[in-house]
């Protein structure tokens, strides 16, 4: 149940039975609802009455879904407000394009009440979490921006370490019980055979109808490819199990003292989480992710922070990857591989990690100034020029540690972390 004041949906759809369902089940989780019965009235309502959240159908007469995103985007007023499709088509062009459009989410028909629920109330919170954050910095002076930028990073650290904990949580239920289930599965699926052949042990004869019931489903088959489906399920588990740890690993809370953390397991679960964006596309194979891994002790360290510095040099070192593939053929890719190689060490009483990528690499009259405050080097909308700048604060101010960048244009760029063992007393903010 949404926390009180109570947030306003508009739900846009021209079928009368759609907009009664959805409003009946948004106003009993506590929402408020305004409809609109096609495009043209959904703009006028917006502009009189702007909501939090949109729930905007996609196929509609005169005006569609995909005309009427786009005219609320292009309104500097309304194109904050998130929008979630609704189609009954399966389609990945019509998604994509939605997507593209400014659309946060869909919804698939014939409508599934959780799933709405779920979906407006996690759009709803990231909305939420979004307007607080822009009013903590439009309230912030120009004096105080280094505490400003602090802040509001340790806030959405919070936030985001809130919810992908809940996510994990929530998937480890579930999968804990399919799993530890599986096994049990097995066993039955194994006496039921035995009692067959047991059967045709004894009555060797058993007549027609039930010998060709046995010829039409196979049953040899069936007793060979049943384990292997068995065993299919039990690795998808064990692979959602797997990474429901590592969401829970990358998510760790800090407390305001320094735990003792194991640094691989940082860095394995950011990149889990990244898997995403280094699997292969239609414009490039697979970046890999090389691991040359030292025997290192836990570090006395904040988790949370480190993993988002791990978070942000791994995504820079992504992008850079990708520029580097305009122009170049999937081919010529091939033949000169994407990679990303991460090397940990321990030198005397410092920790070091090295992360390395054969992307564009740093021009030099740029290297000095990419650990200023918002400096960017990529397209407006793509970076806010924060990443490396909190890194540098995570890394010496909050570890009292040390990050050093080196870089050959066209060749690749190599952060370097080091982390005393013995801690160093923070320097002063």
């Amino acid at each position: 149940m949404p926390h009180s004041p109570q947030p306003f949906i508009l739900i846009v759809d021209d079928n009368a039975t759609n907009l009664s369902v959805l409003s009946q089940a948004l106003k009993g989780a506590g929402y408020k609802v305004r409809m609109a019965v096609d495009g043209a009235d959904a703009l006028f309502q917006v502009e009189r009455h702007p909501p939090e959240l949109i729930l905007l159908d996609v196929e509609m007469p005169k005006m569609n879904g995909f005309e009427t995103c786009r005219r609320l985007q292009q309104n500097p007023s309304t194109e904050g407000i998130p929008i979630i499709f609704m189609t009954a088509l399966a389609d990945t062009e019509n998604k994509v394009k939605g997507l593209s459009l400014g659309a946060v989410d869909y919804i698939t028909k014939p409508f599934e009440e959780a799933e709405v629920l779920a979906r407006v109330k996690i759009h709803w919170r990231l909305k939420r979490l979004t307007d607080t954050l822009e009013q903590q910095v439009i309230e912030r002076t120009q004096d105080l921006q280094k505490t400003q930028v602090q802040l509001i990073q340790q806030e959405k650290l919070s936030a985001l370490g809130q919810l992908v904990a809940g996510v994990a949580h929530e998937i480890n239920n579930p999968i804990g019980c399919i799993v530890g289930n599986v096994s049990a599965a097995r066993d039955y699926i194994q006496d039921l055979l035995n009692i067959i052949d047991l059967y045709r042990e004894k009555f060797p004869q058993p007549g027609t109808e039930i010998e060709d019931e046995l010829a039409a489903i196979d049953l040899e088959y069936v007793r060979e490819d049943l384990p292997k489906l068995i065993q299919a399920m039990q690795d998808g588990g064990d692979r959602i199990t797997s990474i429901s740890k590592s969401l829970r690993t990358f998510s760790r809370a800090d407390s305001d003292t320094k735990q003792p953390f194991n640094l691989h397991e940082g860095i394995d679960s950011t990149i889990l989480i990244l898997r995403h964006r280094l699997k292969a596309n239609e414009h490039r194979p697979a970046i890999e992710v090389v691991t040359d891994y030292g025997d290192l002790p836990e570090v006395a360290c904040f988790p949370g922070q480190l993993n988002q510095v791990f978070m942000n040099i791994l995504a820079n070192a992504i992008d850079a990857i990708d520029e580097s593939n305009q122009g170049r053929s999937f081919a010529e890719i091939q033949n000169n591989p994407n990679r990303i190689a991460i090397r940990t060490e321990v030198s005397e009483n410092w920790v070091k990690i090295a992360i390395a990528d054969n992307g564009t690499g740093i021009p030099e009259d740029v290297k000095p100034r990419i650990f200023d405050h918002l400096f960017t080097t990529k397209g407006v909308g793509k970076g806010t020029g924060l990443g490396l700048e909190i890194a540098r604060q995570i890394v010496v101010e909050k570890h009292g540690g040390k990050i050093t960048v080196n870089s050959v244009p066209m060749e690749g760029t190599e952060f370097a972390i080091e982390i005393p063992i013995q801690q160093q007393k923070p320097s002063a903010n």
